[in-house]
């Protein structure tokens, strides 16, 4: 009986009569199958990471931190005649903002040929898609972490005639159920809306980020608040979630990544143990969130100065401005997977994603914080 004709969908130009031989190298046979792993892991990437377009972003090349050049406001004075002009003192102050790269950050599995081959379900694309969330959370809080951390600074520009608004915090309530409270978040969005108004902050990019139960308590109260919903989104679009638009020219975003008092993905610590299981990542904020060296984003209890998750118990919301943080990137989103000898040692492949980032603040003025209860202080 003759052999069959086999149909080599994981070899790259292979001819169908060309057999599949027991010896054909490893990297032959399946060339094809591992770039599938790559496109899972950025799409689930791209698709759970909101805070990346909502700050300023650059590429980080042959360095180990970026500049950002701060510049504050000029005046403006009446000519007397006859006197030369000759420019102001302190025309245009500036300060520098630098942001440094945090260590190499990484998410991984190793994937048992045998596992895999046995799996009833495409084992490699779930998993491309768990790395791809586990890596967009951390640069999600990473990046509203700094926001938060910088509302609460003054402004960079330390000149004594060319004073600068710093950050700011507005209270939602005294009680930290007042956090869910619709009416008390809106009467917050617009007081937000004031400040940044009064500090002559740009309404263009101007955001709030939410917890999950805060935007969620909002849709449910929006029939009876005026201009909260669009109009244009009718039956379904408001079931799912996405219905509410902006609260005084403030595009409203959820995210369970943003420091709730003192946890992430919960809606009030007064709510624990009301639904089953409670919210499933509201544990504390442990310091294997910060920067190992303690540089960047250290607010956890590591190696660095950071005051740990308490520098966060009243933080409810983030109103931002796009120049109130930024992040730099040395490596994007990558994945690599292993093979070769070291596959065949191990009959499976290591699937590792990874990220090089920073993020800090960059212009307080820029960012808000909501609380309840007493303000968090500078840190």
């Amino acid at each position: 009986m003759a052999n069959a004709l086999t149909t080599a969908l994981g070899r790259a130009n292979s001819a169908a009569s060309t057999p599949l031989a027991l010896t054909t190298a490893y990297d032959t046979k399946y060339d094809l199958y591992l770039k599938l792993f790559s496109g899972e892991l950025f799409k689930g990437f791209q698709h759970n990471t909101i805070a990346r377009d909502l700050v300023m972003k650059r590429t980080l090349k042959n360095g180990k931190s970026l500049q950002f050049v701060y510049t504050g406001r000029m005046s403006a004075d009446y000519h007397t005649p006859g006197t030369p002009i000759l420019g102001q003192e302190n025309a245009l102050p500036v300060a520098e903002k630098t942001i440094q790269m945090d260590d190499l950050l990484i998410s991984s599995a190793f994937v048992y040929e045998l596992d895999e081959t046995l799996a009833h379900y495409e084992l490699r694309g779930e998993i491309s898609k768990k790395i791809g969330y586990a890596l967009a959370e951390r640069y999600d809080r990473n990046i509203f972490r700094a926001i938060t951390r910088g509302a609460r600074q003054a402004s960079p520009i330390t000149v004594s005639s060319r004073k600068e608004p710093g950050g700011g915090q507005v209270q939602v309530g005294a009680n930290t159920a007042d956090a869910l409270d619709a009416g008390k978040l809106i009467d917050a969005f617009y007081g937000a809306a004031a400040m940044l108004d009064e500090k002559g902050v740009s309404a263009s990019g101007r955001v709030a980020v939410i917890s999950p139960r805060q935007y969620y308590a909002l849709l449910q109260s929006a029939g009876a608040v005026s201009g909260l919903i669009n109009r244009d989104v009718q039956g379904s679009a408001l079931q799912s979630g996405q219905g509410i638009v902006e609260v005084a020219g403030i595009k409203l975003y959820k995210s369970m990544n943003i420091p709730f008092q003192g946890k992430f993905g919960t809606g009030s610590a007064s709510e624990a143990g009301a639904y089953r299981g409670g919210s499933f990542v509201g544990a504390a904020m442990d310091n294997q969130d910060d920067s190992v060296n303690g540089v960047n984003n250290d607010y956890g209890n590591g190696s660095g100065s950071g005051t740990g998750a308490n520098a966060f118990s009243t933080s409810c919301g983030l109103v931002f401005q796009k120049e109130a943080a930024g992040v730099v990137e040395a490596i994007g989103p990558q994945v690599q997977v292993t093979n070769g000898d070291v596959s065949v040692m191990y009959q499976g492949d290591i699937i590792l994603g990874r990220l090089a980032m920073g993020a800090d603040y960059l212009n307080p003025a820029c960012a808000v914080e909501l609380h309840t209860g007493t303000a968090g202080s500078a840190f």
